[in-house]
């Protein structure tokens, strides 16, 4: 994709820049000569966005006056900060930042006459799809406090685009590359050969390579045909879990897993630990947010993105997968066991 031409002086605000997702869109804008800002709370890791030159605004997405304050002035707000996963978290708030964080930026966009809003959702909004391919029409389906309340601030964002708010929402697929965290524990129990596969594995999973997610949002917030659509963002294909965890071990060159066990032997322990460390606001080393990982399906189609956007992912999954691993053994996450592929 070729960078955007720069045609205002005002800048970008990305909410979420010291995550995954938000961070590398803030360095792709950056290096695309944007004026970038960020909304960040105390204490958040800004040393890669200072030394990028991206223009830090703190602050809480929970705070409507730190949010109008982040908004005032700039061209686009790209809303990428939410609560992802954790079982530390009351529900309650989930419902705070994902939907009320929501709220306070879009009412800010409003206020401010941003000219485009581009909001993150997730593909978790369907659930466990019941299509295949899943598109943008489909069912919702939510399964958890996550999806629930991801899906509740897509539909303020909805609400707020209809009403006249210049604005596009994404549904991005599971990101990954390097700098992501998540899936570090995948790839070191592949390694360490400590993997367990719980149930068939023949569960369907779709990722997006973080270059290729950054793509499609760029193109979400850019592209005239966009405005006031909503697009899934994912890689090329979807895969089936046995494939994914296959070709990591490839990748890592050791051998592929072979150790099985049915899921209900890790609903029953993500149950015992979640009992044992909500209450003390631990976050438990297994819980059902995570485990489900293993038995909901998610096989997306991109068509829509496609025809619409010209979006166009580049990176394989053979090839996303080598550069994550690299990356994970460059920083010094995993110490490789076997010989590179």
């Amino acid at each position: 994709m070729e960078p955007e031409t720069p045609t205002s002086d005002a800048p970008i605000l990305v909410t979420g820049a010291t995550g995954f997702a938000g961070g590398h869109l803030a360095l792709r804008l950056r290096k695309d000569g944007h004026k970038v800002r960020a909304l960040v709370r105390d204490g958040a890791k800004v040393d890669h966005l200072k030394a990028a030159g991206v223009e830090l605004a703190p602050g809480d997405l929970l705070q409507a006056a730190d949010v109008d304050k982040a908004v005032a002035g700039c061209a686009k707000v790209y809303h990428i900060a939410a609560v992802y996963r954790t079982a530390s978290h009351p529900d309650s708030y989930y419902q705070d930042v994902n939907v009320g964080g929501t709220v306070n930026v879009l009412e800010a966009a409003q206020k401010h006459g941003v000219e485009r809003t581009i909001h993150c959702s997730t593909i978790g909004v369907h659930g466990d799809v019941q299509e295949f391919p899943c598109t943008e029409t489909s069912p919702f389906n939510p399964g958890d406090i996550y999806q629930e309340t991801k899906l509740a601030g897509e539909m303020k964002a909805q609400e707020a685009f209809k009403a006249g708010l210049p604005g596009v929402v994404f549904r991005p697929a599971g990101m990954y590359g390097p700098g992501d965290l998540r899936f570090l524990k995948l790839f070191k129990s592949v390694n360490n050969g400590r993997f367990i596969m719980f149930g068939s594995g023949e569960t369907f999973y779709h990722l997006v390579y973080a270059d290729d997610l950054v793509d499609g949002i760029l193109l979400c917030g850019t592209h005239p045909a966009a405005l006031g659509g909503t697009f899934i963002i994912a890689g090329d294909r979807w895969i089936s879990l046995n494939e994914w965890v296959g070709e990591i071990a490839a990748t890592l060159g050791v051998p592929p897993p072979r150790l099985r066990l049915p899921f209900w032997a890790l609903a029953a322990a993500s149950t015992a630990c979640e009992t044992l460390c909500k209450p003390f606001g631990i976050e438990p080393p297994l819980h059902h947010r995570r485990a489900s990982f293993f038995i909901k399906s998610r096989a997306f189609s991109t068509e829509r993105a496609r025809t619409v956007l010209g979006y166009a992912p580049r990176v394989t999954l053979k090839e996303g997968i080598r550069r994550t691993a690299d990356w994970y053994v460059e920083q010094g996450l995993i110490n490789r066991r076997g010989k590179a592929a």
